[in-house]
């Protein structure tokens, strides 16, 4: 359950930080370091798919190739 709970943060925490890509790149990455291999996979999944829309948030990207 713990497990869920950092996954589910790590998300809220990135959503309201995305109105600044130096942030987000930040939280992204403490998220990344927090969560378990296969959250890790998922929180990717999930950042691919939320910034498409926001192109300023390309850089983190490269965060998540990384891991």
């Amino acid at each position: 359950m713990r497990t869920r709970f950092m996954f589910d943060f790590a998300k809220t925490v990135l959503i309201n930080v995305s109105f600044d890509p130096s942030l987000f790149y930040k939280e992204l990455e403490k998220a990344l370091k927090s969560l378990l291999p296969y959250e890790v996979e998922q929180l990717g999944d999930w950042v691919n798919a939320y910034v498409k829309a926001k192109p300023e948030l390309h850089e983190s990207l490269d965060l998540i190739e990384a891991y």
